[in-house]
């Protein structure tokens, strides 16, 4: 009786031991995703590798992960003033555009009236 129940007990301990496995290899992966990583898909692949690999890649995988923020990106760029010129500018392209496509969308409407523009 007590041998089925130190069987029952190794099972269950090898299965909970897999599986922790797992999830601890998971969470760079978790990171990722939390941070809304543009390379999510590879540091969950790489997670998967580095089960294959003894665990070498995983603190590796675990830095990857942190390094991205969505707020700053990869954080190279900390100058914030720099950073709103370039949505400024992003925004006035886009507006620019815009206005191209308006006008010339009116010159393959036909010929204008004299005296508008």
């Amino acid at each position: 009786m007590l041998d089925q129940i130190a069987l029952g007990m190794l099972v269950f301990a090898g299965i909970i031991l897999f599986y922790g496995i797992i999830v601890l290899h998971d969470i760079p992966y978790e990171i990722a995703v939390h941070r809304n990583h543009p390379h999510q898909d590879a540091i969950h692949a790489a997670g998967w590798v580095s089960l294959f690999t003894l665990h070498a890649l995983w603190p590796f995988l675990w830095i990857w992960a942190m390094l991205y923020r969505e707020d700053r990106g990869w954080g190279f760029a900390t100058d914030k003033a720099r950073m709103q010129a370039e949505r400024d500018l992003a925004q006035e392209l886009a507006e620019l555009r815009q206005r191209i496509e308006r006008l010339e969308g009116q010159s393959r409407t036909g010929p204008r009236p004299e005296g508008k523009l």
